[in-house]
């Protein structure tokens, strides 16, 4: 199943089975003013990689897999320690260094929900790799973005 990013337009797909047909490290499904929803693909042993985004805030959904999702004030404090598997959501306010692992011995397939909007429409990152090297992912100018925004943290 293929999802294009339509913008701010009306749309509607079968996010669950869009989710684990995903083979992307990060695909944007959809862009809207004041939201985005990207699918993810995060392979055995790999993570999403620690961040902090300062004015975005998260929800993940596992919709197969397992992993760890940690989570903290500083990315040498992350107190919080969750296993999640099918089913579970993440939930990761603004501000909250985070990070989520694959421990399963399969890929983990992911949909996130940011908000504000966080990547360029329609974006496409095969690999973690891949969208740590890109250097055109700002959200759409048509997006509602915080005022005297603050650069999102990564290690």
């Amino acid at each position: 199943m293929t999802v294009k990013d339509i913008g701010p337009q009306p749309q509607a797909f079968d996010l669950e089975a869009a989710t684990r047909e995903n083979t992307h490290y990060r695909s944007v499904a959809w862009s809207g003013r004041y939201l985005q929803v990207t699918l993810m693909s995060i392979p055995v042993g790999a993570d999403i990689g620690l961040e902090m985004h300062p004015e975005t805030d998260q929800f993940l959904r596992l919709d197969a897999g397992s992993g760890r999702a940690q989570m903290g004030p500083a990315k040498d404090q992350l107190s919080f320690n969750c296993e999640v598997s099918d089913g579970w959501c993440i939930l990761i306010p603004a501000g909250t260094w985070h990070n989520v692992t694959n421990t399963g011995d399969v890929p983990m397939q992911v949909y996130a929900v940011y908000a504000p909007a966080h990547h360029k429409p329609g974006k496409v990152q095969p690999t973690a790799a891949d969208a740590e090297a890109d250097t055109d992912d700002e959200p759409a100018d048509w997006s509602v973005q915080p005022a005297g925004t603050r650069a999102d943290q990564h290690v």
